[in-house]
């Protein structure tokens, strides 16, 4: 056999993996990223107004494609503005996850996010406790579940229903 199959046989292979590495990232199997980020204070509020930051609904994370808990917190502050906020995440590192407010219950998600989903962003970390702003035009009362979401292979990796808070 000559060298030149050899070589184009090779150089497929390292593409093939090169890719292959690319898409699967399998890396983040074994790491981890956790954050920390305290629920944050908004300016004063005008008096008569709410001095602090107010539930508008919650609910715990259930696994989905991977190992997945936690609590998600939709959070009105005191100047009005909207974040959801995870608290005790802990879930599998993977490439490209997202957090998406989705229409769908956190059971119906494991078959998509609907439509009319809204991508708060990419996930901060696997871990720990981290908040993602709500755009203000969007009308959180019509949202049922908070979502960790792998963009790249379009499955969840876990959701939770959002109930009405109690404050």
């Amino acid at each position: 056999m000559s060298r030149r199959p050899v070589v184009a046989v090779l150089a497929v292979l390292v593409v093939a993996a090169g890719a292959g590495l690319y898409l699967f990232q399998p890396w983040k199997a074994f790491t981890d990223t956790t954050v920390t980020e305290a629920l944050p204070s908004a300016p004063a509020a005008a008096p008569g107004q709410d001095t602090g930051p107010r539930r508008l609904a919650e609910g715990k994370f259930v696994t989905h494609e991977h190992g997945t808990s936690g609590m998600a917190l939709a959070v009105r502050l005191a100047n009005g503005d909207r974040l959801l906020r995870l608290e005790d995440l802990s879930t599998s590192d993977g490439p490209d996850l997202r957090v998406y407010l989705s229409r769908r219950s956190a059971d119906a998600v494991r078959e998509g996010l609907g439509k009319g989903a809204v991508d708060l962003g990419k996930l901060k970390g696997n871990l720990g406790d981290q908040n993602y702003t709500v755009p203000a035009d969007t009308d959180v009362s019509g949202f049922r579940s908070a979502v960790i979401w792998c963009k790249r292979f379009s499955v969840s990796f876990g959701a939770a229903d959002l109930t009405p808070g109690k404050g």
